[in-house]
């Protein structure tokens, strides 16, 4: 298990959610369809640009690649479902209403994550079990 990665994502979590819990404005509005839209397709590229990234520099290899990719986005999988539980708790700032709106977005984070790795992986030529894009 490489610890770096795991502390990166806790790091990446912490940072996250104080960034939303502190955030002047309401980041999610339940009366805003279109604005979440465009927040969850941000979030997806922002990650599927960051977290390549970020597990180059953690991990050599392509497999302690997807391994630190898992390993940065397991706790925000393992967290952010209690922050949904106690979403007024732990954001005051926003609508209890936006508890699924938020988890939705942490589901979009981690797709953009693990599409980001797979993309970078094919692009290399070494995707898990040697599958590859269809030109």
């Amino acid at each position: 298990m490489n610890p770096k990665a795991l502390l990166a994502g806790f790091a990446l979590c912490l940072f996250g959610t104080a960034l939303i819990r502190f955030s002047p404005g309401p980041l999610l509005r339940i009366d805003a369809p279109a604005r979440t839209a465009a927040l969850y397709a941000l979030s997806f590229v922002f990650m599927a640009w960051l977290i390549p990234r970020l597990s180059a520099r953690l991990a050599q290899s392509p497999a302690q690649r997807f391994e630190a990719t898992a390993l940065l986005v397991l706790p925000t999988l393992l967290l952010d479902p209690w922050a949904c539980l106690f979403f007024p708790r732990v954001y005051p700032n926003l609508p209890a209403a936006a508890a699924g709106l938020f988890g939705g977005w942490m589901l979009v984070f981690c797709a953009g994550a693990v599409a980001g790795a797979l993309a970078q992986a094919w692009r290399r030529g070494n995707a898990p079990g040697g599958a590859h894009p269809q030109p």
